[in-house]
């Protein structure tokens, strides 16, 4: 008679109870536990999947920015060339991507005076030496395009900036 209420006992724990009980017995995680990890999983996946996005979105903004500052540029007739085409530079790289050129001179000190003119304005500038001998002053380094065609804007209206700045692409 014991045997048979056991069995009966345990049958009805097993039909009544269902594998979760197995489970939590046997520290297995439980339904409840797996559909709490894989909303976790998803969640991290959405959140994974909307920072590419974002990223991608950030890229095609500056996409649409450099385009944008480049076509501003063509229609001003600003000069836009790459250190290559001024035979490179004689000491290794410079530093940022873009910068203002101010004054390009095959007399150093003419250069040396044109820098210490844009200093005095409040300008950072620095003497750029060319393969083809000549020196350049390059003012307000940046590095992106867009903020290089902010910067020309700018320094456009200085006193110490002539008509015939240009942008130097540091490539």
């Amino acid at each position: 008679m014991r045997k048979f209420t056991l069995m009966i006992i345990l049958t009805a724990a097993v039909l009544f109870s269902g594998c979760d009980a197995f489970r939590f017995l046997a520290g297995r995680p439980t339904s409840a536990d797996i559909e709490a990890k894989r909303a976790d999983i998803e969640a991290a996946e959405a959140a994974a999947l909307k920072s590419k996005e974002d990223s991608l979105e950030r890229v095609r903004k500056m996409d649409a920015d450099s385009v944008a500052a480049l076509d501003s540029l063509r229609r001003s007739k600003i000069t836009v060339l790459n250190s290559s085409s001024m035979g490179g530079l004689i000491k290794g790289a410079l530093e940022h991507n873009f910068y203002i050129v101010i004054g390009s001179f095959k007399d150093r000190s003419n250069a040396e005076y044109m820098r210490r003119k844009a200093q005095d304005a409040g300008c950072t500038a620095e003497l750029v030496d060319f393969r083809n001998g000549y020196v350049a002053v390059a003012v307000l380094p940046s590095d992106s395009i867009v903020s290089a065609y902010e910067n020309l804007k700018k320094v456009k209206g200085e006193s110490f900036c002539p008509a015939d700045a240009w942008v130097l692409v540091n490539k």
